[in-house]
């Protein structure tokens, strides 16, 4: 059998060991022309992605690539953006049931395994076929008192970063961001990290942004609510960045 007799199937392994629909599930991610990256800071995370507006015609604030999960966790999604709206719906959906059968808010990590879980269900039932979207996860975990960052993919694996990115520039921002963390004991405070973000991504996609062309949500320590800075805060970050090149 050739490979094109191989891939029509999800369910089934070539003789080299592959499964190809989830192995094109990665390229839909790659292949958005979006680049998404995410950093944990000592007192806070950071994920930063463009904001593409394809139409002049399009309102700009109903085009976003960052969703809310809970009050204290949020998320932002490279890939095919109908799904995951689809993946963020089901996140929410998880979140709201934990809460109302234990009486607390669901831990990021715990969140992140539940739809890891699910991702990798969607890779061995031939009723389903894997979501074409990379999450990455940010959130305050009450119990470590910690900002945390986690990122799933299509294949339903998931694990904790420090700084990672996803979509079509993925690899050169993970090599930029493990130069950037290659000195130990790097000390992130909040503004340090929101500018290191923007710094990766200006840097990758070799751009220098307008406020209105990226969009940054955050979770804070101290303020561990889930938000998305608006473009004045943006506009602040990045004047900052000008005034130190």
């Amino acid at each position: 059998m050739s490979r094109s007799s191989y891939d029509r199937f999800l369910t089934v392994f070539s003789p080299e060991g592959r499964l190809y629909q989830v192995e094109y599930a990665f390229k839909a991610i790659t292949g958005s022309n979006q680049t998404a990256i995410a950093i944990r800071g000592d007192d806070s995370a950071v994920v930063i992605t463009q904001k593409k507006v394809p139409d002049k015609l399009l309102d700009p604030s109903t085009v976003t690539h960052l969703f809310a999960i809970t009050p204290t966790m949020g998320a932002v999604m490279t890939g095919l953006i109908a799904d995951a709206r689809g993946q963020v719906q089901r996140a929410r959906a998880e979140a709201a049931e934990f809460k109302y059968k234990y009486g607390y808010d669901i831990a990021p990590e715990q969140l992140a395994r539940r739809m890891a879980n699910i991702n990798q269900v969607y890779t061995q039932r031939a009723a389903m076929r894997p979501l074409g979207i990379s999450m990455i996860l940010i959130g305050h975990d009450p119990e470590l008192d910690l900002p945390q960052v986690f990122k799933l993919d299509p294949a339903g694996y998931f694990v904790g970063f420090r700084a990672t990115s996803a979509g079509t520039k993925q690899t050169e921002a993970m090599n930029y961001l493990e130069k950037r963390f290659k000195k130990d004991n790097v000390r992130l405070a909040y503004e340090d990290t929101v500018e290191m973000a923007i710094e990766a991504l200006a840097t990758v996609l070799a751009v220098d942004f307008k406020a209105g062309e990226i969009e940054i949500g955050v979770v804070r320590k101290d303020d561990p609510a889930f938000r998305v800075l608006s473009e004045e805060e943006v506009d602040g970050f990045l004047q900052r960045i000008g005034e130190k090149d």
